[in-house]
């Protein structure tokens, strides 16, 4: 059976020294989980199973000496990604996956008109509710293709994570959903404290 994620060479190293120290004698697996949402990303459960208690339809992979189980309903979110060690001298083990939650689903988000309406839904119905929770908001300040140029206020302005806001959740967001965007542009001036003037280019 295909692998459904990928794990480096340190990261096996790492987990089988860890699963040597849970030893009782039985055979043990490392089983990935997608249990939920946060934002923009899945949240993941890593954790020591039986491989005897893998259900049917579960992808159960032999990776060099370390089993991997990756339950049924985890398999599609789960294809492709990587599992490492973190970069640096940071502890833990890091996922990288290229698949991502649909931020529409369970929602009653209709995209409809031209590229300006699609992001204001999109930054109304979709992206100002979870930024609310904090304080912020976004807002689109011109459309010149392939760029979308997005404002942050309140309490993104000025955030020390509004860019890693910017990248994984409205840009990613943006273009998932409105394939005409190629680039998200923040013309915040989160230094100053206060909006900046944006013009789009005369053409």
């Amino acid at each position: 059976m295909k692998p459904v994620v990928l794990v480096t060479d340190a990261a096996r190293a790492k987990v089988l020294e860890l699963l040597a120290e849970e030893d009782d004698g039985t055979p043990m697996g490392l089983r990935i989980e997608i249990t939920g949402e946060n934002g923009p990303e899945y949240r993941y459960d890593l954790s020591f199973d039986a491989v005897a208690a893998a259900e049917p339809g579960d992808s159960v992979v032999d990776w060099a000496g370390l089993t991997v189980i990756v339950p049924a309903d985890s398999i599609e979110k789960l294809q492709g990604a990587q599992l490492d060690l973190p970069s640096g001298d940071g502890p833990g083990l890091v996922m990288r996956n290229p698949n991502r939650p649909d931020p529409l689903a369970g929602m009653d988000v209709e995209l409809t008109g031209d590229v300006t309406e699609r992001i204001n839904t999109l930054l109304e119905k979709v992206i100002n509710p979870n930024l609310s929770q904090h304080g912020g908001f976004a807002e689109l300040r011109a459309w010149e293709e392939p760029k979308a140029y997005i404002l942050m206020g309140g309490g993104c302005q000025g955030c020390a994570v509004s860019s890693i806001t910017l990248r994984t959740g409205i840009e990613r967001t943006l273009k998932d959903q409105i394939p005409e965007i190629e680039e998200v542009v923040d013309v915040t001036d989160h230094a100053a404290g206060t909006n900046p003037y944006y013009e789009p280019s005369k053409k």
